[in-house]
């Protein structure tokens, strides 16, 4: 089968390749070729210029998988120029508005017909929103619509789950959130890049929750430092607590990864099971860390992070609690 994937060179799309590549299918990446390596055929396209996707004009391909991250415009040239039978477009849970089912059909944002930019995420939803709306405007509910919750695994350089496998795997106070039975979600990217592609191959139709299934904290924090082998004992400290002392909720800088405040927008449990039942797959949380933290290793566990807490940090919050 002749694959495109729109992008193919970092994380999940470089792992949606490689993993069609490992099947036996006929891949091509197109990206700009500046980042990692392209498991398949690497066709070099600039989606920010209008005439970008010139290279790719003639050729037919069985399917198109298209992880486009933040822009409409990227998205709707595509989906009207490129010759294919299939098309997947990996959205995002953040398009919801309000969470009253869990399910996909829940309100959405307000549509965004824009180029967003990774410095300016606060159109990112509606963007996401806008992009699917293209995706459905050619291909209705024949297209693929991937609603991704928080993607962890190899590539993955935003800190929010690795962080805490490399700390676990060390000793010491590590501070934590007092939040043990609040529900965590993730899904690798290796399980959901998988499920991608097989439904490519079977040419699945229809918009989809993939957000992982739910874990609590507490939990998720003890299997975590089992699988990494660590010895630190853990100090809860109270969501006051870590508020007054300007630790930050989910990701950035000078932050607890995953934990969600009780008025947070992203505390929500969404439907998966449709995605379950299509296929979807999860591997143990105990592997997901291990290689998570293998990862973190290749990386180096002390090079300065975009999440969590640096040992300063760290150590002043225990200071004070």
């Amino acid at each position: 089968m002749r694959i495109l994937v729109l992008g193919g060179t970092v994380f999940l799309g470089h792992a949606i390749a490689a993993d069609a590549v490992a099947r036996g299918h006929d891949v091509t990446c197109a990206a700009r070729g500046s980042s990692g390596g392209a498991p398949g055929r690497l066709i070099k396209i600039d989606r920010d210029d209008p005439d970008g996707l010139a290279p790719l004009v003639g050729e037919h391909f069985d399917t198109v998988i298209d992880v486009a991250k933040i822009s409409y415009p990227h998205v709707r040239r595509a989906v009207e120029m490129i010759k294919t039978d299939h098309w997947s477009f990996v959205s995002s849970i953040s398009v919801y508005a309000e969470h009253r089912t869990g399910h996909t059909h829940d309100p959405l944002h307000e549509p965004i017909e824009e180029q967003g930019s990774d410095d300016a995420m606060h159109n990112y939803a509606g963007i996401k929103v806008a992009s699917e709306n293209a995706v459905r405007g050619v291909w209705g509910e024949s297209a693929f619509i991937i609603r991704a919750g928080l993607i962890t695994g190899r590539g993955d350089l935003s800190d929010r789950f690795g962080y805490w496998p490399a700390r676990l795997a060390g000793t010491g106070r590590a501070v934590v959130p007092d939040a043990p039975d609040q529900a965590t979600h993730h899904i690798d990217v290796h399980d959901l890049a998988r499920w991608i592609v097989d439904g490519s191959e079977r040419r699945l139709g229809g918009t989809f929750n993939a957000a992982g299934l739910p874990i609590a904290f507490g939990e998720l924090l003890s299997r975590i430092q089992v699988a990494a082998g660590g010895d630190a004992e853990l100090v809860p400290v109270s969501e006051a607590k870590l508020i007054e002392h300007d630790v930050n909720a989910w990701s950035g800088p000078r932050s607890l990864p995953l934990w969600i405040p009780e008025d947070h927008p992203l505390k929500k449990n969404w439907d998966v099971q449709p995605a379950i039942d299509a296929g979807l797959k999860f591997r143990s949380l105990e592997d997901a860390a291990s290689s998570a933290l293998a990862y973190e290793r290749e990386l180096g566990l002390d090079r300065p992070r975009r999440a969590g807490l640096t040992p300063q940090d760290e150590a002043h919050v225990l200071s004070l609690v």
